[in-house]
């Protein structure tokens, strides 16, 4: 690797990963600099059913490259992430780089004001000295913020596949705020990381409380002939072969990073706003 930066009579241009460490803070650096970051693609992505590093570790999480935000959010031209036994691919990607110049780039989120912006926006939303609501019980039709509503609990989304939650359902007093929610079912064997950015979305954590409940599976049309409630860290999900469905008992084992074959699970994406992946459109 090269660091980034210029000289006199002197210019780096490419900073490349080899695959190790994951997340580490040197290609946003280099980013920043002006250069092009080369990153190996993982397929299939890293995790601690697969690869040494992350065994034991209590995730399921897997990583599709080197820096999965590299790839996610800062992308072309900046970032280029290619299977490294690819030889074609490869060449073709170094190619490409040779063409192409960049500016420096640092993304918004990273800048002082960005880092700022989310502390105020986490400050002023939030009451830190509020308890938790009680979690409602997996086998109410409803959350028990909003049983006494009348009409479906979500409702199709104009130019989407997504559900929301319907206008006349006054929401909880929560944050981020529900109207965020973008409810959507996976496929088997993929996470809500990956179903949430396939739609251009990210997972919120924070909703599951609001999709663990009867009222999500009927807006999905999901024919459940047994329903039952459970701990497991891929719940809530539905089995469609077996037309069962199972919603969390425990909601310290809500995770956006399981995955199981035998599921497609209920994932709770949220919009966000560009820069600024932590907070929604409407979470200023």
């Amino acid at each position: 690797m090269r660091r980034c930066s210029k000289y006199v009579g002197m210019e780096s241009w490419l900073f490349i990963g080899f695959g190790f460490p994951y997340e580490g803070p040197a290609p946003l650096e280099a980013i920043a600099n002006g250069c092009i970051f080369l990153q190996p693609k993982f397929q299939p992505p890293r995790s601690s059913l697969n690869h040494e590093f992350f065994r034991g570790k209590p995730t399921s999480r897997g990583v599709s490259s080197q820096h999965p935000y590299a790839e996610q959010y800062i992308g072309r031209p900046h970032v280029m992430t290619v299977d490294y036994n690819n030889s074609q691919e490869f060449d073709t990607a170094i190619r490409e780089i040779m063409r192409t110049k960049v500016e420096p780039y640092l993304p918004y989120e990273y800048t002082c004001e960005g880092m700022l912006e989310r502390v105020h926006a986490y400050i002023q939303n939030q009451d830190f000295c509020v308890p938790e609501p009680p979690f409602p019980l997996g086998n109410l039709s409803k959350p028990l913020a909003t049983s006494m509503s009348p009409g479906p609990l979500f409702v199709p989304l104009p130019n989407t596949t997504a559900l929301g939650w319907a206008a006349n359902v006054t929401p909880p007093p929560v944050w981020p705020p529900v109207s965020s929610l973008r409810l959507l079912a996976s496929q088997e064997g993929q996470s809500c990381i990956e179903t949430c950015q396939s739609a251009r979305l990210v997972c919120e954590p924070a909703h599951f409380r609001f999709i663990n409940n009867k009222e999500a599976l009927r807006g999905l049309d999901v024919q459940c002939e047994a329903l039952d409630s459970e701990s497991n860290h891929v719940l809530p999900a539905f089995s469609v072969a077996r037309r069962e469905c199972s919603l969390q008992q425990d909601p310290l084992l809500f995770s956006c990073a399981g995955h199981s074959p035998r599921y497609r699970r209920l994932c709770p994406c949220r919009d966000f706003r560009r820069g600024q992946v932590a907070l929604c459109r409407e979470c200023l």
